[in-house]
């Protein structure tokens, strides 16, 4: 590569890593702010949101990063034409296809990244968030338990507790057991605590007492109890497999989806296979239509303020009709082939543009006063 080359790639590279991190950072944090309740309302441990927050990262970093190279290409290039630098790499005989050379490999790198998110990382990280959330809805039963709210643990199980204490225990406990419909049960205590166990979740109760009514005999059987070991079972309860979304499949469960996946759900995994391939490839189109407003035409130091508009309304048409495309083919298989156009048009046109020298976007050229003759 050449050292003019290597000079833009470094340029476009370094505003791309910045504007990437920044949105992901702003990002993160807004979406990070929604697991706080995971700690202060719940109990769960801050490594636990640690490590729920890192898992959220490879869901909008495959929409941040196309918009980071479009913004790095478009900041450096118009960098380039008011500092004078483009006209004297023109001048030296670069084309346009030459000086997009290293913003292509800048989209190549980006679409190597984009694709192990789309392969590996993005349902990877999917699985682990979601398994966790499942994990913690169906096991830790005391994280889910808020003070002065009716929480329902299962279909069949509601606890209400007044308050907590320094210690972690309960106070105020009221718990309705119906997973027996013949004999539903209703246990209030003065206080009590929860527990983990490998068999299940339990609550240790103190002061208090067990009501049973019985539907077919319409008795009420009433103890009294100083302590009181209740077994949730909620793993029993609960499903012992959970069905995996397609934002939880690899590729290939996606193309081929599983003979338990049919009608509308298929259809939406197999738009949800081509999605994960397309959206790497949209970097291409997204690094191709700054330059196509920029490079043609002539150049003006004074700025490029009506190409840089007429790219960023492209940048926002494009990926509007990309959504719009995308939402039809979740529903409908013949709006596949349609997904490709709209993501690889842009590419195309872009690169036409390039090779045959461009649109001048209405700019007109530089007068060139004519010499009087001797």
């Amino acid at each position: 590569m050449a050292k003019l080359d290597r000079y833009i790639l470094r340029q476009c590279f370094g505003a791309m890593i910045f504007v990437t991190a920044a949105l992901s950072a702003a990002i993160w944090l807004a979406q990070s702010l929604r697991l706080i309740d995971l700690i202060v309302n719940r109990g769960l441990s801050a490594d636990v949101f640690l490590y729920l927050a890192i898992l959220i990262l490879p869901r909008f970093l495959d929409v941040v990063l196309p918009v980071g190279v479009f913004i790095a290409v478009l900041f450096t290039f118009n960098r380039l034409i008011t500092e004078s630098e483009l006209v004297v790499m023109r001048s030296a005989g670069q084309s346009h296809l030459a000086l997009a050379k290293p913003v292509l490999v800048l989209a190549g790198i980006a679409f190597l990244v984009l694709m192990s998110l789309s392969v590996y990382f993005l349902p990877a990280s999917n699985r682990a968030f979601k398994d966790l959330q499942f994990e913690i809805s169906h096991r830790f039963v005391s994280s889910l338990v808020q003070e002065g709210t009716f929480t329902t643990i299962s279909d069949k199980i509601t606890i209400y507790v007044r308050s907590r204490d320094e210690k972690g225990e309960v106070l105020g406990l009221l718990i309705n057991d119906s997973r027996n419909s013949q004999k539903q049960v209703t246990i209030v205590a003065e206080r009590g605590a929860f527990v983990d166990s490998p068999t299940g979740a339990r609550i240790l109760m103190v002061n208090g007492n067990r009501q049973q009514f019985d539907s077919e005999t319409h008795k009420l059987s009433l103890l009294t109890f100083d302590s009181y070991t209740l077994d949730l079972e909620t793993l029993q309860d609960a499903p012992v497999g959970r069905f995996r979304e397609a934002q939880e499949r690899f590729l290939d469960e996606l193309f081929f989806p599983p003979a338990d996946v049919e009608g509308p759900l298929r259809q939406g995994f197999v738009a949800e296979a081509h999605n994960r391939v397309l959206v790497p490839l949209s970097v291409f189109s997204f690094s191709l239509i700054p330059l196509a407003c920029l490079l043609p035409g002539e150049l003006n130091r004074r700025g490029q303020l009506n190409r840089i508009l007429i790219a960023i309304a492209l940048a926002f048409v494009f990926e509007l009709i990309d959504l719009g495309v995308k939402s039809i083919a979740s529903r409908t298989s013949s709006a596949i082939p349609l997904m490709y156009v709209t993501t690889l048009l842009p590419s195309a046109l872009g690169f036409g543009i390039l090779l045959r020298g461009g649109i001048r976007f209405g700019f007109r050229p530089s007068m060139v006063a004519a010499r009087p003759a001797n």
